[in-house]
């Protein structure tokens, strides 16, 4: 016990934690938060529904991602050092977006917001190499977590704090708080542990760009990790893609989903999270994706029962909690999974790649899911959502016995 809290309360954990926030921190401020600034502003609704398309860097950043493995700027490291720049520029840019107008000046910010994008997605890149580098496999479950936590805080303040200042303040002030806010991860990254100065650099560009892609698909079973990795959460997107709406559809109001799905579920995935980084600790990876994921089918079944039970505050808060929970819990230990498969010459590279391929699931595989709901009712759907995990839970079997980058099976 004594060793899994020094583990728990190491000075890494709380670097995961503090990279988590500075990874967080940019998302929503050029997402809802920007759309309620130009809307208080009163931009045409055209132009705020095509703001989502400033994220376009989020799901591209694979294509620079070599750059970060081939190079590196001579201060703190080759991931430290990148780490740096990045937070220095977006600082500068959060700065920049806050002494723009909406209302009369929308080239420039839209041309602020999608720098804030372009570094921020850089950023995360370098993050989870770092996270790869400096933390042994049977931390990654724990660090991964304590990342996502770190992740979601800073969400809170770029989105709910921010939301709550405009109402006292004006946006540009706003804005500038945020900087203020995002600042302090310099300071993070300055006093960070060290990463190894020991794994070799990739020796030129064409090697940092084919290197990754020839060491993955040389390996033994690589399309079954990669098709593992598309399956394993595609019950569980494609269930959350329609939660709002089921829950409003049955009864219970949009204040209901704000304390509920919202506020409560968000605390039940970040203590998922948690526990799930914990409990690995002491379990390795293959056995927490077994668990996790068989936690996570049964939670999406739980949905099917909401609509037969009584409206009231108890229902909701025990599925949205058990939900939220094993969600979290399954994040934990398919994070860690994904870092263990890269090899930490081309960790950016490797991960961005694979990350890219977990949010399939989210953006496209979950896109006919209200057309499911419709056609089949709502009980119906989540049953099928539930069946849909099974498929991502028996290629558990094969991936255990593929090999890691190390030559090693699958811990």
């Amino acid at each position: 016990m004594n060793e899994t809290l020094k583990k728990v309360f190491s000075f890494r954990m709380l670097a995961m934690l503090l990279t988590g926030y500075s990874a967080g921190l940019p998302l929503l401020l050029i997402g809802s938060t920007l759309q309620a600034w130009m809307t208080d502003e009163g931009v045409d609704l055209t132009a705020i529904g095509l703001v989502s398309l400033l994220g376009l860097p989020y799901v591209f950043k694979f294509l620079w991602a070599p750059l970060l493995d081939r190079y590196k700027i001579p201060v703190l490291g080759r991931r430290k050092g990148w780490m740096l720049l990045f937070q220095a520029l977006l600082v500068m840019c959060i700065l920049g977006l806050s002494v723009t107008d909406p209302k009369t000046d929308i080239i420039m910010v839209c041309v602020w917001a999608f720098l804030i994008a372009l570094f921020s997605s850089s950023q995360d890149v370098v993050l989870d190499a770092y996270r790869r580098e400096i933390l042994p496999d049977e931390e990654l479950g724990l660090g991964s977590s304590l990342y996502v936590t770190g992740y979601r805080l800073a969400m809170l303040v770029s989105g709910a704090l921010a939301l709550y200042l405009a109402d006292q303040i004006p946006w540009k002030n706003v804005y500038q708080w945020l900087a203020i806010f995002m600042a302090p991860s310099i300071l993070f990254t300055i006093f960070a542990p060290k990463e190894s100065q020991h794994i070799a650099i990739p020796a030129n560009l064409k090697a940092a760009v084919v290197g990754p892609l020839l060491d993955f698909f040389s390996r033994k079973g690589a399309w079954i990790m990669l098709l593992f990795i598309l399956l394993y959460k595609v019950g569980d997107s494609m269930a959350s893609n329609m939660t709002t709406p089921f829950i409003l559809d049955i009864g219970y109001s949009k204040t209901d989903i704000a304390t509920v799905a919202k506020t409560f579920g968000m605390i039940a995935t970040m203590l998922g999270g948690i526990i799930g980084g914990t409990v690995m600790l002491k379990m390795n990876i293959r056995t927490s994706l077994i668990m996790f994921g068989i936690l996570q089918a049964v939670s999406t079944l739980g949905f099917s029962l909401l609509p037969s039970l009584p409206i009231g505050f108890s229902s909701l808060a025990a599925v949205i909690a058990f939900e939220n929970l094993a969600s979290g819990m399954g994040t934990a230990a398919y994070a860690a999974y994904m870092a263990s498969l890269t090899n930490k010459q081309f960790t950016a590279t490797q991960y961005a790649l694979l990350t890219a391929l977990m949010g399939i699931p989210r953006v496209i595989l979950a896109s006919p899911t209200g057309w499911m709901s419709k056609m089949m009712g709502w009980e119906s759907f989540f049953v099928i959502c539930t069946v849909i995990a099974i498929p991502g839970l028996l290629l558990l079997i094969p991936v255990f016995r593929l090999e890691r980058p190390e030559g090693k099976p699958a811990s």
